[in-house]
């Protein structure tokens, strides 16, 4: 079979369609020039390798020959992995919406040469249904308006570009509406917001709205943090009851740990079974905290469940590592094949213990979802113990047993599609992820694994003050955007906090200097998506939602008022508050979209406590800080002499002295108090 020019790129969603008969381009500027000078218009196709409804429309359209022929003939065809270009994406995402009234993947644009929308929506059969008008169809009408009416095409691409423009220029908070005073900063916002999500709630099974349902992270940690400030348990009830649905139902790999994309349903059972790395940085975090506020182990367990699944399966190697992208939702053409289980096997596999794993898991002879079981729990231990007249302890050692068993077994079935691309924002998060296992679980392995990533970004896509955006195959490309330098800096804070290596905190602020200087906006006062000096596109995006990701913007802001308690450099500061100001008011109305600025506002509005813990050779009481949950806090711990000698240029550590034994400083509404050398003391002034 004949490849085409996708078999010389790097993202293992280009190399998907490597053989397609399609004469695909990747976006670069042989494909963009091709276009101009046969002034033909462009269809441009955005994705990314496990994409269900990528995958279908590549099977029924790009690869049927005659489609291809059509294609080819007709248009410049350019692929596009959303996650190599998360700026193209997100243009012509804000187009689909426009036009559409939603978006989604795979992505699929007409252009005109000079790369501006003209027809554009997502999925399309290839032949008319699901209320679709077919591919074929759509490609042979759009090539003969352009033939036949380039003028009125002309026309619309630059009336929908207008529209764009205007659309990302309409930014709250612009600098002529923002006045000396912060009115719109104070409490009122975080009342709004924490009322208004805790009513878009779903009382029964957690989360947010109906199906399918994402977890957000973002807002999750925001109810936490809202009700330790607002004394309201009901926010910290929600919170909780969110994340033991979550691990209770088929979203958690309950034998292999981590969470599956998001549920199909309501009620966290039917996954879309593929596993993203930034779902597995991000929703550990909840469960730290739900461990450090309840003290159950529990959510102890599926914190560690979620960083070891990562640490086994996501690693690129078992040295210096960063961390890849994703696994398909597919394995052998199925969906979810690899994840499922028939109750035969399981009683083949577990012998005289299937019957109460079965009953725990939910496993049923006619299977509980298309003829198959997802592993899911919805008995209590007791109520098994009971049945079986064992003790609970009996109860999960069985479990665990068994649960090994399968997943031995399960290692021999052919396993979903990898994406082995490894992105700097992603990987950043799982250095924030693994930072907060360590300081819960007080595991090396987790600091490790934190310390490795940097390390290895280090070594391929961090010079000076410049990160590109991925690396795969000894190839890093892509100048970095927003969100790559902006998680980086916190990353790095992170691990800073551990073990106060100057050097983290020495790139952490130098990156972020380079925020200010070719991201920030100072006429809209929030952060581009790109830098000043990146490829230009038909519209600068800037992108201000978190969702399942947060906006690049959002932590931007958190590394802005981070830097600031470091450095006391005020221009972190005056920038941190401009970009909370610039979405203060949306933020309150439409908290879900909002969750991690609202946790920049409550750290900004409460001021950080800030923790020095010298000479840690006291490990109980440095444990004892690092495993509570102080939200709105920066704790850093330092291990010598030397260490602190060369922190003494940062105001964070101005007068601290090293001492024979562990002292802790805390420093809170701006004012610091006589170093504690006891765990009574520390908790009389954190309580």
């Amino acid at each position: 079979m004949k490849q085409n020019r996708l078999a010389d790129e790097t993202s293992p969603y280009l190399l998907q369609h490597a053989y397609n008969p399609v004469d695909w381009y990747g976006w670069n500027d042989q494909a963009l020039q091709k276009a101009k000078n046969e002034n033909k218009p462009i269809f441009l196709s955005v994705g990314y390798s496990s994409c269900h409804w990528c995958h279908v429309m590549a099977h029924e359209s790009f690869e049927d020959e005659a489609i291809a022929n059509f294609m080819n003939e007709n248009f410049v065809n350019i692929k596009v992995d959303r996650e190599e270009r998360p700026d193209i994406d997100d243009v012509y995402q804000k187009a689909c919406q426009m036009a559409t009234g939603q978006g989604g993947w795979p992505l699929s644009v007409f252009l005109t040469p000079d790369q501006k929308p003209f027809y554009v929506g997502t999925y399309f059969p290839i032949l008319d249904s699901y209320g679709r008008p077919g591919f074929g169809s759509i490609c042979r009408q759009l090539a003969q308006a352009w033939m036949e009416r380039p003028a009125d095409i002309e026309k619309k691409a630059n009336d929908f570009v207008a529209s764009m423009q205007k659309e990302i220029s309409n930014v709250p908070g612009l600098k002529d509406d923002i006045t000396d005073n912060n009115s719109t900063l104070d409490r009122v916002v975080l009342d709004e917001a924490a009322m208004n999500l805790l009513g878009m709630g779903d009382t029964i099974y957690g989360g947010f709205g109906s199906a399918p349902k994402f977890p957000n992270a973002a807002c999750i940690s925001f109810l936490f943090a809202y009700s330790n400030f607002s004394k309201i348990p009901r926010f910290r009830e929600f919170a909780l009851k969110t994340l033991t649905k979550m691990a209770k139902g088929g979203i958690f790999d309950q034998l292999g740990g981590g969470f599956h994309r998001y549920s199909t349903d309501a009620r966290w059972f039917a996954p879309h079974f593929e596993k993203m790395l930034y779902d597995n940085a991000l929703i550990p975090i909840n469960y730290a905290e739900a461990y450090q506020i309840t003290g159950d182990t529990f959510y102890l367990d599926v914190l560690k469940k979620t960083l070891d699944y990562v640490l086994r399966d996501m690693a690129s190697s078992e040295g210096v590592s960063g961390f890849y992208s994703a696994y398909d939702a597919d394995s052998e053409g199925d969906e979810g094949k690899f994840y499922v289980w028939s109750k035969n096997e399981i009683l083949k596999i577990l012998g005289d213990d299937a019957d109460l794993f079965c009953l725990f898991y939910d496993v049923v002879d006619g299977g509980n979802w298309e003829g198959q079981n997802i592993l899911c729990n919805n008995i209590n231990a007791s109520a098994v113990a009971f049945k079986f007249g064992i003790s609970e302890n009996d109860v999960y050692e069985i479990l665990k047993k068994c649960s090994a068993k399968l997943l031995k077994m399960r290692s021999t079935r052919t396993p979903p599609g990898l994406d082995d691309k490894i992105l700097v924002s992603w990987n950043a998060l799982m250095i924030t992820a693994f930072a907060r296992g360590y300081a819960v679980t007080d595991d090396v392995r987790y600091l490790d694994a934190a310390k490795s990533c940097i390390s290895f970004l280090e070594a391929n896509v961090i010079s000076g003050d410049t990160v590109l955006h991925t690396y795969k195959n000894g190839t890093a490309k892509i100048d970095g955007y927003l969100e790559d330098y902006a998680c980086l800096t916190n990353a790095l804070l992170d691990v800073f906090g551990l073990e106060a290596d100057s050097r983290y905190l020495e790139l952490a602020t130098r990156l972020g200097h380079r925020l200010v200087d070719h991201f920030w906006d100072s006429d809209a006062n929030c952060f581009m998506m790109t830098s000043d000096n990146h490829e230009s596109l038909v519209v600068r995006p800037k992108n201000k939602y978190d969702l399942s990701l947060p906006s690049g913007n959002s932590v931007s802001a958190l590394a802005m008022l981070r830097l600031y308690h470091m450095t006391q450099d005020t221009k972190f500061f005056d920038i941190c508050e401009s970009a909370i100001k610039s979405v203060a008011d949306e933020s309150a109305q439409n908290p879900f979209a909002f969750g991690y600025m609202l946790n920049v506002l409550l750290m900004y509005l409460q001021k950080p406590t800030e923790i020095t813990i010298i000479n840690p050779e006291n490990r109980k009481l440095c444990t004892s800080i690092l495993s509570r949950y102080i939200p709105n806090s920066f704790v850093v711990v330092v291990q010598n002499q030397d260490q602190l000698t060369g922190l003494l240029k940062y105001p964070f550590f101005a007068g601290k002295e090293f001492e024979s034994r562990t002292s802790v400083s805390i420093c809170k509404n701006l004012s610091c108090m006589p170093p504690m050398y006891s765990i009574e003391d520390v908790d009389e002034h954190l309580l």
